[in-house]
Parts: C-alpha cells; sequence; structure tokens
C-alpha cells in the first residue's frame, strides 16, 4: 500500500518543484511528472502513473486541475481508480476518496458533470429547433454557427465519451464540414489511374 504522486504543469518554462515538495511531504514514494497542456489527451507520464498503480495504493496530486483535462475526465478517473481498488488525494482540495466523505465529494461531482453535458445538449438541440421554426432550414449545413462549433469541439476534446458520429447527430452537418469548421486534420489519397480524388478521415476514436 503506497502512495503514488503525479505533477504536472503546462509548460516547459513553468516549474515542479512546489508540487514536487507538497507530494514528497505527504509521504509518495515514487513521482511521476508531465510537462504539457491538461487539454492534451497524450499525456505519457500520468499514464504510466495509472499503469503503476496496484490495488491498495493511492495516487496523490496537489490541486484537482493536475489531474483531469475536464471535470468528466476527471471523475471518470477518479472512478476507475475505485474499480480497481485505489485511493486518491487531493492536497489542496483536502480531498481523499479513501474516506467516506471523499467518495460522497466525488459522487456529487460525478453527477453536476452529467447534467452540465445534459444541458449542453439540451440547449443546443433547442437553439437549433427554435431557428428550424423561423424558417431556417435544418439538415446539413454547408456551414456551422458558433453554438454548434463551440459544441462540436466541446464534444470532440471528450473522446471518452462522443465519437465522430454522435458530433455529427448533434450539430446536423456533414463530416466534411465538421473537419473544416475544426479543422481537424484529413489525408487526401488519390485512387490510381483516376482524376478522383478520395478524402480519407482519421479513424474515429473515444476520448
Amino acid at each position: 500500500m503506497a502512495l503514488i504522486g503525479y505533477g504536472r504543469v503546462s509548460k516547459q518554462e513553468q516549474h515542479l518543484e512546489l508540487q514536487l515538495d507538497k507530494l514528497r511531504e505527504k509521504g509518495c514514494s515514487k513521482l511521476f511528472t508531465d510537462k504539457i497542456s491538461g487539454a492534451k489527451f497524450e499525456r505519457e507520464q500520468l499514464n504510466a502513473a495509472l499503469a503503476y498503480l496496484r490495488q491498495g495504493d493511492t495516487l496523490v496530486v496537489w490541486k484537482l486541475d493536475r489531474l483531469g483535462r475536464s471535470l468528466r475526465h476527471l471523475i471518470d478517473t477518479v472512478m476507475e481508480l475505485q474499480k480497481r481498488g485505489i485511493g486518491f488525494i487531493s492536497l489542496t482540495e483536502n480531498i481523499d476518496t479513501t474516506s467516506p466523505g471523499g467518495k460522497l465529494i466525488f459522487h456529487f461531482m460525478g453527477a453536476l458533470a452529467e447534467f452540465e453535458r445534459d444541458l449542453i445538449r439540451e440547449r443546443t438541440m433547442a437553439g437549433l429547433e427554435a431557428a428550424r421554426a423561423r424558417g431556417k432550414k435544418g439538415g446539413r449545413k454547408r456551414k456551422l454557427n458558433q453554438q454548434q462549433i463551440d459544441l462540436a469541439r466541446r464534444m470532440y476534446a471528450d473522446k471518452e465519451h462522443y465519437t465522430i458520429k454522435d458530433i455529427l447527430s448533434s450539430v446536423r452537418c456533414s463530416r466534411s464540414t465538421l473537419y473544416d469548421n475544426l479543422k481537424l486534420p484529413k489525408k487526401n489519397k488519390p485512387i490510381e489511374g483516376k482524376d478522383l480524388v478520395v478524402v480519407e478521415y482519421l479513424p474515429e476514436q473515444k476520448i
């Protein structure tokens, strides 16, 4: 049963010393650190820390925002740790999921995150219905409005819960329109012996 620390800063010029000092003071026997934006999906050392943890261990962070890319990601990560019999401690917020009070806090936060996601989708769909009621055509559109773009961007960032198909269904546009508006990468592959060019989109994935 060990305390394993994880620290992260967003930029190369920022320093980890404060976080590491606090984690050592707590008694962490091993530390993992990343220097990368919290919005980035791939965090090598966080993945290494999660793989290193064993049943009975506890993951310790200085602040909640050091662990999660979003509230939803934070909740899902902690819940997954609990399924594996691993505790979680955030020093600044004084949260400890090995205690009954800490578990209650995270269940409550999970309910709020789900409520927020449902509200976003409900408001977006209501806005689209209102636009159609004013005479605007529904269905696939060449361009997305800012509200649709914002929703699509949030859903795309939450790859653990939304696929590209989910986003297309929510904002009601074609795949090419979505990729153009979000400036997502795509590859052009010519068909040998023909002038036609087929656009090959990157594979769908969950984040």
